[in-house]
């Protein structure tokens, strides 16, 4: 079993790390939330005065779970920071979401410390990361994967290997800017068909037996009382909020930028996340964005 330092434990690190003690790793772990940390230690895990403390007391590994990249930067490339606190051979595993240049820059400067690291972005959301369903979409060399590969196992199903650093993350960018689109996309079609009249919950199993059923549509149903166990159905709490979604399609278009690429749905997505932003909705998850498309969200009846 691993000894292991986990730095950031909001509501993806937090059940992540969850089920790396349940797999009998020991963990060192810190987050600025204290409460957050608490509920770690109630299950088992040590907690640290710092994330640098974390990561000395860690023989192993470092994950990572941040909010983006300037935060990764810092825990990283700090003048105390993971790299001048990390064990001789430690492997770093960053799963934050970042742009995929910053992961590059840090896996450079890992890699010259003598250090192994690997970026290690996650898909499936609050709710893969308690059942420890995640997928990984992995950038690194193989052999650091595979050195990775009994971690992530404790917490997800599935575990791509994109390519070399910063692969991760640019597939991960590209996921979830996809995701962005079919989020509004399908908000805007249940929208349209209530505000002319139709169930919102009748609509939506014709569409997800239909060619315009999508992962949204079918297991995140962005319309309130659609569907039990959605943000959607508890006030649009918890998941995958607005500000992060916006944050990763801000991404998407400085990668599109970089390549030349033309990515005009996901630029038309970005505006309206961040119209949803600036009317005080980043807080809520990323389905409100129909709340956008329609004053007339209201909870399905029956």
């Amino acid at each position: 079993m691993a000894s292991i330092a986990f730095i950031g434990l909001g509501n993806m690190g937090g059940p992540m790390a969850l089920n790396l003690l349940r797999a009998g790793h020991t963990l060192h772990v810190f987050d600025l939330s204290a409460s957050a940390v608490q509920t770690l230690v109630d299950a088992g895990a040590h907690a640290a005065a710092s994330a640098a403390a974390a990561v000395a007391a860690a023989d192993d590994a470092v994950i990572s779970m941040l909010p983006a990249s300037p935060h990764v930067k810092a825990l990283y490339l700090g003048e105390n920071g993971v790299l001048a606190n990390a064990r001789p051979g430690a492997l770093l595993i960053d799963s934050s979401t970042i742009a995929s240049h910053v992961a590059v820059e840090v896996a450079q400067a890992a890699q010259a410390k003598g250090l192994r690291m690997i970026d290690a972005p996650v898909s499936g959301g609050t709710a893969g990361a308690a059942a420890g369903t995640l997928t990984f979409i992995v950038g690194g060399d193989a052999a650091d994967l595979e050195a990775a590969r009994p971690l992530l196992e404790a917490m997800g199903k599935n575990i791509f290997h994109a390519g070399a650093a910063g692969a991760g993350q640019t597939a991960k960018i590209c996921n979830n800017m996809l995701l962005g689109i079919l989020m509004a996309g399908t908000a805007e079609a249940l929208a349209l068909g209530v505000a002319n009249g139709l169930d919102p919950k009748v609509l939506s199993d014709i569409m997800s037996k239909s060619s315009g059923r999508n992962w949204a549509l079918e297991l995140y149903n962005p319309w309130p009382g659609v569907m039990d166990n959605t943000p959607a159905s508890r006030g649009y709490s918890g998941g995958f909020g607005s500000d992060l979604m916006l944050k990763d399609l801000g991404l998407a278009q400085e990668a599109a930028l970089h390549a030349r690429a033309a990515t005009p749905l996901g630029a038309a997505a970005r505006n309206l996340y961040q119209l949803h932003s600036q009317n005080g909705q980043g807080g809520l998850d990323f389905s409100s964005i129909v709340q956008l498309m329609s004053a007339k969200a209201k909870p399905a009846q029956g």
